[in-house]
This record gives C-alpha cells, structure tokens and sequence, in this order.
C-alpha cells in the first residue's frame, strides 16, 4: 500500500447515462514523483464517450499500473484509448477496423486525450472522433494539427503501439507466439535497443542486398570479359585466314583482267584466217555453177513425158481394186449359202434325238407307274395314325405357350436391366461430381497449408491405428446445405480449427501428434471432441422469436457434420446459439442487442459481438465485417451422397437378381427348345406315314397324264426329212447364180491387170534414164551445194569474229578501267608477264587460286572491323571490372564496420535478455534461454532472436511456437520475455492485457511476483497490467498503482468516493470476532 508521506493521486470519474469508476489505490505522487516517470510516460488518461465510459480520467502511476475489473467493466476499454489516442491503427486491437465502432453507443462523438510526461513540459494529445464520416479531429497542446504530427511527436517519445513487445492487447496476445524469430527481433530491436540500432540493422540488409548486386555484377562483368577475350582469340585467327584470302582475290583479279587480252589476240588471229579461207571458196563455186547447167535441162524433158503415163497407171490400178472388191463379195455371200444348207442338216438331226428321247421318256413313265401302283398296294395294310398327330400339336402348342411366356418374361428382365444400367450410370456420374468437389477442396486446402495435406495422406494410410472415430480437418467434412451461408460459417471458426483434425478419443490425439508432429515435423492442430456430446444441445432461445427481427436461422442448422465435429462446434463456438439475420436485422441493430442471450449474430454482411457488463448490464458491441467463403462454399451433401452409395448397391442387388433369373429361364428355354424338335421329328414321321398313299394316288395320276401327252405328241420323222431336202435344193440354185457372177468380176480383173502391167514397162525405161541422170548430176550439186554452204559458213564467221574482237578489246579496257583510246598501262603490262599466256594456263590458274579463296568462308571485312573494335572493348571493361572490384572491396569494409557497430551491441542485449529470461524462468522451477540465430552470418534479414522454453523435467528445451506449446505455457512464455525486456526498455511504458487468462494458478503466481519485482525498481518504465482478477495473498509493492474498474447503475459517483471511509470500513470488519 502507499506511504501515508505521499500525497495520493486520484482519478476523476464523471457518471452520466451510465456510471464507471477508476478507484485509484496505492498511488505515490508528490515531491519527487514526477521525477520517477520516464519521458513519454503517460501522465494522465481523459476519455469521453469513449466505448463504455461516459466521462472517465485515470491517473496511472509510475512504475506498475494493476487495472483490475470484472469482465465488461470497460478495462479493454482503457487500452483502446491508449491506442487510438496515440495514433495507432484500429486493426492493431482487433476489434472494430472503423474508429467511429470505439463512440459509446447512441452519441454522435467522443474524444480521448493523453498526457504525455516530458521534462521540458508534458505533451497532451486530444483526438476527437465522429461518428458519422468516421473522421477523427486531431489536437496538439490545444492546437488543432495532423494525424501526422502527431505520429512524429509519438515516434520521438520512443512509443511504438505496433510493437507487439511494447504494447500487447487482449486480441492479440495469442499472435506473439506466432511471431517468427525475425519479426520477434526487429519488435526487440525496436523495443529494448539504442535507436540506432534497428536503423543499423536495415541498413545491413540494404548494404547485403546491394553487396550481393555488386558481387553479380562483377561476376557478371568477369565472365563476360573472359568469354570476349576467348571469342576475339578465335577471331584473331580469322583475321589472319581473311589476308590470306584477300592474297588470293588480288592474283584472281589480275588474271580476270589479262584473260580478255589474251582471248582478243587469240580471236584477233583466229579472224586473219577465215578471210583467207572464205576467198578461196568463192572462186571454187563459181566454176561449178558453170559445168552444172546442161544436165539439169535434160532432166527437165524427161519429166515431162513421165507424167501422161504414171496418170494412166493411176486409173487403171482403181478399177483393178474395185473388181477385187465386188469378186470378193460373191464370195462371201457363197460363204453364206454354203453355212444355211449345214444349219438346215443340223436342224434334222436335233429333230431325229428329240424323237428318240420322246420314245424312251414314254418307256420310262410306264416303269414309273408300274412301281407307284406296286408300292400303294403296300401302303394300304397299315393303320390310321391321325390321333398320334393330334395328340403331338397339343403338346406342341403347350410348349409353344410356354416359351411364349418365358420370352416375355426374359424381355421384360432386360427391359429392367437396360434401366438399372442407365440409372446406375447415372448415379456413378452424381457420385463422381461429388468426389471431384472434395477434391477441389482438398486441393485448396494444399496450397494454403501443406503440412495439414501431408498430415491427411499419412492419416488415410494408417487409420487402423486408432480406436475411436478421427475424422479429418473440419473443411472437409463440414458440408454446408446452401452455399450462400458458407461465409458465416467459415468467419465463425478460427482457419486453425477448420484445418484442425478431430478425435473421438484423447489418445488417440496423442498418438497422432507424436506421429506427425514429433516424428515428422508436421505443423498441424488436433482436437479432441467433448466426452459428453453437444451435437444435439438445445438453442436459448426458439429461432421463431426471433424471426421479428429478421433471424431465420442458427448456423448449426445450416450446416451437417459428423457427430464429434458438430459436439465440438457447438461447445467451442455455440453454433446452436448464433443466429444469422438479413437486411432486416441490420435495420433493427439497436432493437437487437438489447435482446438477452445473444452474444454473437450475424447481419447479411457483419458480424456483431455483445459484451453485457455484470454490474451495470450496459451492451459493448463489436463488429466486422463478414468476408466471402474460400473454402467451405463448395458443399456437397453427405445425406444425399450415403443415399446415392445405397442406391448404388440397390441396383447392383437388382442386377445380380436379374441375371440369375435370366439363367433360370434360359436353362428352361433350352428344355422347352429340345422337346420341342423331338416333337416335330415325331410329327413329321407321322404325317409322312398318313400322307404317303394319298401321294402315291397323286404320282399314279400325274404320270399317266403325262403318258397320254407325250404318246400324242410322237414326232414325224419322214416329213422333216422331205423339208429339209427341199430347203436344200433352194439354197443350192441361188449358189449357182453367185458362182457366175464371180467369174466375171474375174475376167475384168485378169485385163486391167495386163494393161497395167504394159504402162509400168513403159514408164520404168524412163525412170531409169532419169534416175542415171540423175547420179551424174547429184554428184556435181552436192560439191557446189557444199562449197556454197562453206562460203555462207566463213562469212558468218568472220562477221561473228569482227564482232567478238570488239567486244574483247572493249572488256579488256572495261575491266582494266582504260579510256577508249588508251593504249596498255606499263603496271599491267609488267603484272601480265608474270602471269600464263594462254588461256588454258590462265583457266587453271584461276582454278586454284578460285579454289583456294573458297576454302576460307566466311569471312569478311567486318570481322577485322569487329576484331579491333573487341580488343579496345576488352580493354574498356577490364578496367570497368577494376574499379567494380575495388568498390565491392571497399564496400565489403563498410559492411564490416557497420556488423560490428549492429552485431556486438544486440549481442550483448541478446545476452542481457537470456540472462533475465533464464533467471525468471529458473525461478519457477522451469528451464528458458534466448539467443540469436542466424543460419548465415552474412543473410541479416535472416538473423532473429529464438525462444526455447522447457516447463517438464522430462523434455528437451522446445522452441515457443504457435503449436508445441499449451495456451497457457505460451502465455507464461510470453510474459517472462516481456519483463525480461521491462529493466532494459527504452520505450516509455508497456501496456499487456489479460495474459493471465490461460494460466494455471501456480504459474499465474509466480509470474505475478516476477511482474512486481521487475517493473516495480526505479530504473523501469511505467508498465499497465491488465486483469479481470487476482489470486488471494499475492505480494504487492508500495511502488504499484492499483486501478480498480467498476461498471453500473448504482455506482457511487467518483466525486463521492472516499477512499479513507472504504479502508476504516473494511479494517472494523476485520477487527469483529
């Protein structure tokens, strides 16, 4: 309790709608307690409608501030002020993400106002917020100024309420465990180290990250110009290849300018002799022209007599060629008289076999009779078999009908299988769309958390392990009915429950987290369903009194689960006492929190959290927004899918019935198929015995018909002869005509043929004196035919040598660039005698010189252009390659000189830390370190502080995770490290809020001491400490300022509060027996 030397600090407490009370215990202020606050400790708390204060001041202390209170009350409240009023975000409290939620209920505004202790005169920070635009009025020392300002005068007084290592609030005390060593370094760093030091440590990661660029660049660069020199060393050897060509195409080029000379004088010489060559020919024709005259006239005469005959030659060969044609047509048609007369035979002798066939066919029916009449005297002996016939129809039709019944009963049976195919089919496809659907949420579920996926693999594989129902996480057997109500389920559970697999029994929990976790390093959650269930639990309230307001369900209506998984649900999350409402709700929001037992709803795009106070039962509310479904909107309904998998087996059970009664009936169909073949061979045995006279009367009858047609029809032999004789005689009287017309074309042929004969004598005798004639003339025109052909030939020649020498003189002087009348330069002449003389030798030399140059491909002027322009390159980027070297060489030093200001300091706050950590820890009787850890001295965005715990004898050391460790042991963890960090704090105060909630009793004492000897020396920082209650016989020190928060309608009005009074009261209390 306080010193009764010191002047007490009270806290002012003004009641209006409803009454709160800060009673301010144990409070030291006076000479030299101003002096005992840190710069930026806050001096004094106002708030104004602020949440559930109307208007309330709180004066915290120096050293250790215990606010204590019922759940309700408004202590969470003061934590919110201290964030808000400091320009913190509201997403930092995890409450309402709008600061106009924070204005207590039914008021437009409200306002809070921090003092801030400063040695040159405290600061005061007035921030009022409005409701309506969600706008907040900013206020320095009475002036009005930016949120910015603000945030300047707050970053310069040390304060970091983003700090989870300096101000931790209710919502967010589970999240410090989830911190990651990085992040849990820079808070340290922000928290308990120099201001530099976090400033040197960004600056290591910028100075590694651009390091690391300097080290590629000049990775880059040196592998760049290695490569350059290599490439242009190969192209050294190209330069020396193109000179050598270049040699080449010279001596190519001077050959290619002698060469046209030396064809001019070649062609030149050429012309010279086909002029002496055509003179000559010419005088050689001319004096054949002159011998070759008189022949050619006596040629012409015979001619002239030769064409009177060779035109009577003519006619008389075409009349010799039409008597051929007309002789040779009477002797086709003799061919034609000479073939009827043998047709006429033929058909005498068809006529004389028919008459033959004619008598032995009526021979042989007479036979035929003869042995039908012997058989049917047989056949009548035998005795009636017509009531055997009758009887075997009878039985035939029986069968018939049966078989008739057995098809219709068998169509029938594939018409029902044909449709349990089909509706099987069917249910195959539904089933299959459902599996797909849980694989799409499997699927999801992998790519969000891979461990829980591995975890659900090795689970199937060895579920035979466990006793009790496990069921796999919550996102794959919660199935929602309508996917429009996924979203308030899915915000409803916490993502570390949905992916949370549930058990029956607890060890068989045990067992799977030793498996997975323990064993292979599994990050997963596991729960373990309440012994007695709460699947079934009744709702408060009826949902029908409610449906004025909107509500039209609970969520344990809208969703199926199994058994464990909706027992768990409805203990942990009350699912059967959450209503969800529409745009109704919304409208009636004031109506619907006064509503009693309603702690959470939900509106159509919200959901609201209502706190009733104890005392005073004044509503808090809260509310954020409802965010879209990611995984539980893919719903697939379990009732449907057991009934389509009984559907399923109903059928197959159908189908095997069907096809054993289909075997039944097809055996009897067999049966029925065989008697009835044994009765057809019966019956047609019978009916051939009864059915054989009456066709041996029909075969009697038929055959003496035919008997009787065929003796009328007897052929006359004689008559046909005497025909057949007078169509001959016929035939051979028109022969002879056709004969005499032969002879005559004949005789005409053999006199044409004689005339012919004497022309042609005739005409031979001249064409023999022609043809001799002829020789001797053919001999002469063909020499003066060829010599005249020879002088065209040499003129042509020479005129094409004319020209060709021309042309070579005008090439020769074109491709050694001469004038017209420029005579040889003496440069060419002397580089012409260096060079063959003919054109053969030239043509092979060109050849090899040709050959050799192709032999160098590829090359050309550029790569000599490139070749020297690399070199000066090369040059360039090794010096460019210095001085890159030496800059990363100088900055590698910097880097050197900053590691050791950043590296040496937090090692040695490290160490400090460890130091108070271990102690505190060894105090409960537990084992704790801290330490720096870093995978890679060099990575400094890899470096982060890592905090092992051990609370067993009989463990190892574990690093504090979100997962290994309990609630509460995370909380004592947490704690402990807080107050390690209290006695080296640089940051003006530190707020924690309700860290006590998960601990046991023991636990919850010890730290409690561990809290009070810390923050209670003078050399720490003011420290809040927010709880809703306290262990009896705790140890106080008379440095703590103990707030106490009431909340009610019969609350005393602070003004009225007399703290003397409540003490004297409470001591004469104590005193009566």
């Amino acid at each position: 309790m306080a010193s009764s030397s010191k002047k007490q600090r009270r806290s002012q407490a003004v009641r209006s709608q409803t009454s709160n009370s800060i009673a301010n215990d144990s409070q030291p202020d006076g000479t030299g307690v101003e002096g005992r606050f840190v710069e930026g400790s806050i001096f004094r708390l106002t708030m104004k409608n602020f949440l559930t204060y109307d208007y309330s001041v709180v004066n915290p202390g120096a050293n250790l501030n215990m606010i204590v209170g019922a759940n309700g009350t408004g202590k969470s409240s003061i934590v919110c002020a201290i964030c808000l009023g400091l320009a913190g975000k509201a997403a930092i409290l995890g409450r309402g993400d709008k600061v106009g939620l924070y204005v207590k209920r039914g008021c437009s505004k409200g306002f809070v106002e921090i003092e801030l202790y400063k040695t040159e005169g405290n600061v005061v920070i007035h921030r009022e917020i409005h409701v309506e635009n969600n706008q907040s009025l900013w206020m320095l020392d009475g002036k009005i100024c930016s949120q910015k300002a603000v945030e300047e005068v707050v970053k310069a007084l040390q304060i970091q309420v983003s700090n989870l290592c300096q101000f931790l609030p209710q919502e967010k005390v589970g999240e410090f465990a989830k911190m990651s060593k990085i992040e849990l370094l820079e808070a340290t760093e922000k928290s308990v180290g120099p201001p530099e030091m976090f400033t040197y440590h960004c600056e290591l990661k910028n100075f590694r990250t651009k390091e690391r660029e300097l080290e590629n660049i000049v990775k880059e660069k040196a592998s760049f110009l290695e490569k350059a020199k290599q490439r242009n060393e190969r192209n050294k050897h190209d330069v020396k290849r193109y000179y050598e060509k270049k040699r080449h195409l010279d001596v190519i080029v001077l050959l290619d300018q002698k060469k046209p000379w030396v064809e001019y004088e070649t062609t030149r010489k050429e012309l010279e002799g086909v002029k002496k060559e055509r003179d000559e020919a010419k005088k050689q024709l001319s004096a054949l022209k002159q011998a070759h005259a008189p022949m050619l006239k006596k040629i012409q005469l015979i001619e002239n007599q030769l064409k009177p005959s060779e035109a009577q030659i003519k006619a008389t060969t075409d009349a010799i060629k039409e008597a051929s044609l007309k002789c040779n047509q009477k002797k086709d048609q003799m061919d034609r008289k000479n073939k009827e007369i043998e047709n006429i035979k033929q058909t005498q002798k068809i006529k004389q076999f028919e008459a033959a066939d004619h008598q032995k066919g009526i021979s042989n029916t007479r036979r035929t009779i003869d042995a039908f009449k012997a058989e049917l005297a047989k056949v009548t002996d035998q005795p009636d078999v017509m009531p055997q016939i009758n009887a075997v129809n009878i039985e035939l039709r029986q069968i018939r009908e049966k078989r008739t019944q057995i098809e219709g009963e068998k169509s029938d049976l594939r018409r029902d299988k044909d449709n349990l195919h089909a509706e099987t089919k069917m249910l195959e496809r539904k089933l299959r769309d459902m599996n797909n659907m849980m694989n799409v949420k499997e699927e999801k579920l992998r790519g969000r958390h891979r461990d829980t996926h591995a975890a659900i693999q090795w689970l199937r594989r060895n579920r035979q392990l466990f006793e009790g129902n496990v069921h796999e996480p919550m996102m794959l057997v919660i199935n929602v009915k309508d996917p429009r109500f996924a979203k308030y389920v899915e915000n409803h559970i916490s993502f570390s429950d949905l992916r949370a697999f549930v058990f029956q029994r607890k060890g068989d929990m045990e067992k799977f987290m030793t498996e997975v976790r323990d064993k292979m390093n599994l990050r997963v959650n596991a729960i373990s369903a309440p012994e007695v269930s709460c699947s079934n639990k009744q709702s408060s309230r009826n949902i029908e009194s409610l449906k004025h307001f909107g509500f039209f369900a609970y969520l344990r209506e809208m969703f199926d689960a199994p058994d464990e998984v909706m027992s768990y649900l409805c203990q942990q999350y009350k699912v059967h006492d959450v209503p969800v409402g529409n745009e109704q709700t919304k409208a009636m929001i004031k109506r619907v929190i006064e509503e009693p037992y309603l702690k959470v709803l939900y509106t159509t795009e919200e959901r609201y959290t209502l706190k009733r106070s104890h005392y005073s039962n004044t509503i808090s509310t809260s509310n954020s927004a409802v965010y879209p479904s990611q995984y539980l909107s893919i719903t697939v309904d379990a009732k449907e899918k057991l009934q389509l998998e009984q559907q399923m087996k109903d059928c197959e059970s159908k189908l095997r019935d069907i096809d054993e009664r289909l075997k039944v009936l097809q055996a009897e169909a067999v049966t029925l198929d065989r008697r009835d073949n044994e009765l057809l061979a019966e019956k047609k045995r019978l009916s051939e015995v009864k059915g054989k006279k009456r066709q041996l009367e029909q075969k009697i009858s038929s055959k003496q018909d035919s008997l009787r047609q065929m003796e009328q029809n007897v052929i006359d032999l004689q008559t046909i002869e005497e025909k057949t004789k007078e169509k001959v005689a016929a035939v051979n009287q028109q022969k002879v005509s056709v004969v005499a017309g032969i002879m005559e074309q004949m005789k005409l042929k053999v006199k044409l043929t004689m005339e012919k004969v004497y022309l042609t004598l005739e005409t031979v005798g001249l064409m023999a004196q022609k043809s001799k004639m002829e020789n001797d003339c053919r001999e002469s025109a063909s020499e003066l035919q060829t010599t005249d052909q020879k002088c065209i030939r040499l003129e042509q020649r020479k005129v094409q040598l004319t020209e060709l020498c021309k042309g070579l003189m005008k090439k020769a002087k074109s491709i050694c660039r001469m004038q017209h009348d420029e005579s040889l330069p003496e440069e060419l002449r002397k580089a012409f005698s260096k060079l063959p003389d003919t054109l053969d030798d030239i043509d092979t030399m060109l050849n090899e010189e040709r050959s050799r140059a192709e032999c160098f491909t590829g090359l050309s002027e550029n790569i000599v252009d490139e070749y020297k322009k690399r070199e000066q390159e090369n040059k360039d980027l090794e010096k460019e390659l210095e001085d890159k070297s030496n800059a990363l060489t100088s900055y590698r030093q910097n880097i050197s000189e900053a590691k050791e200001r950043w590296l040496n300091p937090l090692k040695q706050l490290v160490e400090q830390i460890n130091v108070k950590f271990s102690d505190f820890f060894r105090s409960m009787q537990c084992a704790g370190e801290v330490d720096l850890h870093s995978e890679n001295e060099e990575e400094y965005d890899k470096y982060g502080i890592r905090i092992r715990v051990k609370f067993h004898s009989s463990t190892q050391l574990h690093e504090l995770t979100a997962y290994h460790q309990s609630g509460g042991e995370r909380s004592v963890s947490t704690m402990l490290y807080l107050m390690a960090l209290q006695e080296l704090n640089r940051c003006p105060f530190r707020v924690v809020d309700e860290i006590n909630q998960g601990m046991d009793p023991v636990n919850e004492r010890r730290v409690f001491d561990i809290v009070v000897r810390t923050a209670c020396k003078e050399t720490t920082s003011q420290y809040f400490f927010i709880t809703p209650k306290l262990l009896p016989n705790l140890k106080y020190a008379d440095e703590m300022t103990v707030l106490c928060v009431h909340n009610g309608s019969q609350m005393l009005s602070p003004n009225l509060w007399d703290e003397k009074a409540f003490i004297r009261r409470s001591l004469r209390r104590q005193v009566k027996p």
